[in-house]
């Protein structure tokens, strides 16, 4: 049993995720069971145009809304932002970090790339992304005690058992939250978490904090309810409820945009008022407005940001020179991603007319072709965050297959005009990708295996809605054997099983870095090379070829690293990105401590950002800024705030 504890703590978020998955994939099934296409088509064209157009409005108030989190972020670290920063730092970083789901691309790595490079300091930026985390949460809770006072029944199962007033009482706890954390900031400046000083803000601005998280969440809301038709019973109120629980169950889930398991729970909520094909109408456009379209216009905004950063220099980009937080390698494989995840989806869809053609057996393979291509690059997607030389080439050939894939189809022309637009802008950064590392060497990680894990599992929601018909009475693990069911079906959801059984079995095997004691024979090794040399450390790691390494030590969740790797300088990559894997694959985080100038690309690559080190005039220290700054304030001194 005790073997198991630490496997649980490193992964068991994630198998959580996965089960909320597979349960939301059984759920869509039994829904959609005798819904067809046609019925969601039907029910997209009755979406009347005034609530198209009022949905499209609420969208921009709302992300206005996210905007003023960032405005008001920027007054409480103490460095007022003006509302065109705010507007881009909170657009591009919500809008990325909901969709593409990259650990490199959460919200927060985002805000301290642009924040930075407007001259913050890194404890202002850390001032900012907690205010702005906080917010949401602040929001969530004042509006679901409204709810739960005004709309108690809205509760599922415990809503038709328990009074009304016990229901109630439920909100006390959540009003509890918002109060406090107003009476904190009214009689306390300062709180204690975990060891960490933490600085409140004004009254007036905790006040103002929440009623601005409570008006951004009901906006958010209001952009899908005013999608939905007219049905008795469902106030504002009640969908609020709703929404909020399935907002919930994603966010638990840990999936981008909480895909397929909070669309299984809006299914769920809303199956009382109104059919699926209503829901699912609505679910389309709300995804459309409030996810997709923002993505690739953030997309395009955090594009030029990066290219005005270089000021021109993108074609002499050099992999080992720059010290910034490079975003552009994260964010162009999560455009990958999501090509492979639509090529997964059109492959799970027939197309009438392709036989007629090509004949039977090539829109077959058309069928069979668009889940390889997907999943390829979905794999591939994956070796360009590693900065993997085979992934840069593979998934350029692949681009251009799915582009060519998509025309086959007759698709619209932006369809495969997006892959060759993609494919283009991955050819510019040729030397960001600079590691001759083989792909399956690589260790999966549990970020990556949850969005592969939501984009196969909705492939096959897909692929069984589109066959509902001939398979009303199959369960979507009797799918293969089913007398009844298509090939290309089979195809689709084996494959699927099959994928997700290889990435479990990646992320659960055993580590297979493993480091060297710092004894005196690796003290003289290290001494040879020029490496740094502590009075005391855990461990000695190699690179892959063991031509360079460093002396690590244990700080808790952080391990530390004591200059640059000493050696060949390739080797150095290896065993930087390799002491990155060991501390994930032990649930730590890694940092470096008194580095040089020659790898800080790298150290950004791997998502650690570079501070002036207080200790030692011209280096360096690497971190996870916008989560271990305050952790080695005691190591950084003055500097990290300076």
């Amino acid at each position: 049993m005790k073997a198991l504890l630490p496997l649980l703590r490193r992964h068991g978020a994630t198998v959580f995720g996965l089960i909320l998955l597979v349960a939301a994939i059984w759920v869509v099934q039994r829904e959609f069971r005798n819904l067809s296409i046609a019925d969601v088509t039907r029910a997209m064209s009755e979406i009347p145009p005034f609530a198209l157009w009022l949905g499209a409005g609420l969208t921009v108030a709302a992300y206005l809304v996210l905007a003023a989190y960032d405005w008001l972020g920027a007054r409480y670290a103490g460095r007022p932002s003006g509302w065109g920063r705010a507007l881009v730092a909170s657009f591009c970083g919500y809008a990325l970090a909901h969709n593409l789901g990259f650990a490199a691309v959460s919200g927060a790595a985002v805000r301290y790339r642009l924040y930075s490079a407007w001259g913050y300091t890194p404890l202002e930026i850390g001032k900012v992304i907690g205010f702005t985390s906080l917010t949401f949460g602040l929001g969530g809770m004042a509006l679901g005690g409204c709810v739960l006072i005004l709309e108690p029944e809205v509760l599922p199962w415990l809503g038709q058992v328990l009074p009304h007033w016990i229901l109630q009482l439920l909100a006390i706890p959540l009003f509890g939250v918002v109060l406090a954390y107003i009476l904190l900031s009214r009689f306390r400046r300062t709180v204690t978490i975990r060891g960490h000083v933490v600085e409140l803000p004004s009254t007036g601005m905790a006040i103002a904090q929440s009623l601005l998280a409570t008006v951004d969440v009901a906006v958010t809301a209001a952009i899908f309810y005013v999608l939905l038709p007219d049905v008795e019973g469902l106030t504002f109120i009640r969908f609020v409820g709703i929404y909020l629980a399935s907002y919930a169950a994603g966010i638990v889930a840990s999936v981008p945009g909480g895909l397929g398991v909070f669309d299984a729970a809006i299914v769920i909520g809303l199956a009382p008022y109104m059919g699926a094909a209503e829901v699912v109408g609505a679910l389309l456009v709300f995804r459309l407005y409030y996810y997709i379209v923002p993505l690739f216009i953030s997309g395009l905004l955090f594009a030029g940001f990066e290219l005005s950063q270089r000021g021109g220099r993108l074609a002499r980009f050099n992999a080992l020179g720059s010290g910034a937080m490079p975003l552009e390698v994260p964010a162009m494989a999560g455009l990958v991603a999501l090509g492979g995840a639509l090529l997964i989806f059109l492959g799970s869809l027939p197309v009438d007319d392709i036989d007629q053609w090509v004949g039977y057996e090539t829109a077959i393979a058309s069928q069979f072709a668009g889940s390889i291509l997907g999943s390829l690059l979905m794999a591939m997607a994956f070796g360009l965050a590693r900065r993997l030389t085979l992934a840069w080439g593979a998934a350029l050939f692949l681009l251009a297959s799915g582009a060519l894939f998509a025309w086959l189809r007759s698709e619209e022309w932006w369809t495969w005009g997006a892959f060759l637009m993609v494919a283009a802008a991955l050819a510019t950064m040729r030397p960001a990708f600079y590691r001759n590392s083989r792909l399956w060497a690589e260790p999966l990680s549990q970020e990556m295996l949850l969005p592969l894990a939501a984009v196969a599992i909705s492939g096959m929601a897909l692929a069984l809605f589109v066959n509902a018909s001939r398979l009303q009475d199959a369960y979507w693990w009797e799918v293969v054997l089913a007398a009844g069911a298509p090939i290309q079906l089979r195809f689709a959801v084996g494959s699927t099983v099959l994928l997700l059984l290889v990435g479990l079995i990646r992320l659960l095997r055993p580590a297979r870095i493993r480091p060297a004691p710092y004894d005196d024979a690796q003290r003289a090794a290290l001494e040879k090379l020029g490496g740094t040399l502590p009075p005391k450390a855990d461990g000695v790691l190699w690179g892959e070829g063991g031509r360079a390494g460093f002396a690590f030590s244990k700080a808790g969740q952080i391990w530390i690293g004591y200059g640059d790797p000493a050696g060949d300088a390739r080797d150095a990559i290896s065993a930087i990105w390799r002491f990155r894997d060991l501390c994930e694959r032990n649930g730590a985080r890694a940092a470096f401590v008194s580095v040089g100038p020659a790898y800080l690309r790298v150290y950004a690559d791997t998502g650690l950002q570079a501070l002036p080190d207080p200790k030692a005039p011209g280096r360096f220290v690497a971190c996870h800024a916008e989560r271990d700054m305050t952790v080695l304030m005691d190591y950084c001194g003055a500097a990290c705030g300076a």
